[in-house]
């Protein structure tokens, strides 16, 4: 998922592209990085947007700025079933 920044004129990826490129597993993205391993591979699943003293633990991983990760949520919204609320 490379996109470009528009405000600032650079490309950005999500974590999973970053560890694919640089050979780095999940595991060894936590230790490095000094966060734990779950609330890595949320970040990573763009499942959890990481505070900013997380983000540039995880860019200094890689060797990049903050701005050149994607961060945020991407997970779907899914469909709920049932009567609602109040019905």
């Amino acid at each position: 998922m490379i996109g470009r920044n528009e405000a600032h004129g650079i490309m950005v990826k999500i974590i999973a592209e970053l560890c694919e490129e640089q050979q780095v597993t999940l595991a060894q993205l936590a230790k490095r990085s000094g966060l734990e391993e779950s609330r890595v591979a949320a970040v990573a699943l763009c499942r959890w947007t990481p505070s900013p003293d997380e983000r540039q633990k995880i860019a200094a991983v890689f060797n990049v700025s903050v701005q050149e990760i994607q961060w945020g949520h991407v997970t779907p919204v899914q469909r709920l079933y049932g009567h609602g609320p109040g019905g």
